[in-house]
């Protein structure tokens, strides 16, 4: 019996002996001796290899030459029963086409055990590596899972705009967008660049966060959820921050800060549970070769009730830890990141949902307390990580939203169409923002954002 056209090696690895199959995929390794080659052949389908036995009296010896490590090829062969260890098939070939070589001089991933800072050099070949194919399958999984959860649930999927006006956060670093000549942009009365020449008319910028437009679409849907990249212009090199990376942001009416607290405990469990239940094997790759808790600890996250914290009770057990932390700890301070770990690591040692933040240290959407001191503001922390979701019950009061705007120093100019929500039928709402990347950190076991999204973009680098 044979198998018409290729079949994926993910397939070939759980199909029956006895069939003529044909697989395609780059070479991860040749060996063998005079009368028989054995290569060890990919397609992405799978953190797996499958075997092909080459015997020199039906393919020669020197027709083989050119297959190298990084060579793409096609084989054909009888499917059998393997003896080596840990393959429970392997392809016996009737016939190879080689597709395209790789000079064993310059091809970089001639040799196993490359550091992960090395593979970032190379972001456009490390795909072909085990570890990175493992994690752009989870990454692929994580998003598929994401749609499904929300689609389920009955939300709808809104695109929100990249170019915009207002800068969600009212933070600034954002990417400026402009058709102007800028070694010769054209001046207003006042000397400063005149905008109103500009594509758009004003002065715009990358997006920061769908948010404020995903709240529109929530008072007309009742929940909604966007799913886009995002953009800072922070000049941060550190293993957290990106430049471009994506956001999860579901937004619903009628929801207040428990209901928000308790879909987004739900969301980051269904994810993680859909990781382990359909990507067992690129997970024990990872587990095995990065992190030895890596799967134990996401069965806890699934497990686990999580804890949910005052900031200012937060900020007590801090102070009372004991420990000395290189950012000093008061009420009032926006905690970082050791801060965050050491009350999910070590205090609690589960995820916590950290709430009522000052409202100094928030951005202006975010409902106000009765005690005029504090927000109904949501951190989920995770171990590992820190925060990993950021969310809030929205102010939907008009004049407690145009204070608060006017006590961060923003215009009301570029808002007028969020402010219009709180006019025409306000109502109560909440959302949150989760980091991809952030997710799949905690996922892989990776410790560098930039080792989870394909093509990292931080400050001084924009290549491939």
């Amino acid at each position: 019996m044979a198998i018409s056209g290729r079949i994926k090696i993910a397939e070939a690895l759980k199909s029956a002996t006895g069939i003529t199959v044909t697989v395609k995929g780059w070479v991860r390794s040749k060996r063998g001796n005079k009368q028989v080659a054995f290569i060890a052949l990919n397609d992405g389908s799978t953190i797996h290899n499958i075997q092909i036995v080459v015997d020199f009296s039906k393919i020669s010896e020197e027709q083989l030459k050119p297959v190298t490590t990084g060579a793409c090829l096609r084989a054909t062969g009888t499917l059998v029963a393997s003896p080596a260890a840990g393959q429970p098939v392997e392809i016996q070939a009737d016939d190879i086409e080689i597709y395209g070589t790789a000079d064993v001089e310059t091809y970089p991933l001639q040799k196993k055990g490359h550091t992960l800072e090395f593979l970032r050099e190379i972001a456009h070949l490390r795909p072909r590596t085990n570890t990175f194919g493992a994690i752009l399958r989870i990454r692929h999984a994580m998003a598929f899972a994401i749609h499904y959860y929300f689609n389920e649930k009955g939300f709808r999927y809104i695109h929100t705009p990249l170019i915009t006006a207002s800068d969600a956060e009212g933070a600034g670093a954002m990417f400026r967008v402009t058709t102007l000549d800028m070694e010769q942009p054209p001046k207003n009365e006042q000397g400063k660049t005149d905008y109103t020449q500009d594509f758009f008319g004003r002065e715009t910028s990358l997006t920061v966060s769908g948010q404020l437009e995903g709240e529109l679409c929530a008072m007309a849907l009742s929940e909604i959820y966007t799913f886009g990249p995002t953009f800072r212009a922070e000049n941060s090199n550190t293993p957290r921050h990106l430049a471009e990376f994506w956001m999860i942001e579901p937004e619903m009416a009628f929801y207040d800060i428990h209901d928000n607290m308790n879909l987004a405990e739900d969301f980051i469990k269904y994810l993680v549970r859909y990781a382990l239940e359909h990507c067992a094997d690129d997970l024990k790759f990872l587990n095995d070769m990065y992190d030895k808790e890596l799967i134990e600890r996401l069965h806890s996250v699934v497990q686990t009730e999580f804890v949910r914290l005052a900031y200012t009770e937060g900020v007590d057990i801090l102070l009372k830890s004991g420990e000395k932390f290189e950012y000093p700890v008061s009420w009032g301070i926006d905690l970082q990141s050791e801060h965050e770990r050491y009350l999910v690591e070590k205090h609690f040692k589960k995820p916590v949902i950290l709430t009522d933040y000052p409202k100094q240290i928030k951005a202006f959407y975010m409902k106000q307390n009765d005690d005029g001191k504090t927000v109904r503001a949501m951190d989920v922390l995770f171990p590992k990580i820190g925060e990993i979701i950021g969310g809030s019950q929205r102010e939907e009061n008009y004049d407690k939203l145009i204070e608060r705007i006017k006590e961060d120093n923003m215009s009301t100019d570029t808002l007028w169409w969020y402010l219009d929500t709180r006019r025409f039928g306000s109502a109560e709402h909440s959302g949150f923002g989760l980091g991809f990347e952030r997710l799949l950190l905690f996922v892989t076991g990776m410790t560098n954002i930039r080792d989870v999204i394909p093509f990292p973009r931080t400050p001084k680098n924009a290549d491939f």
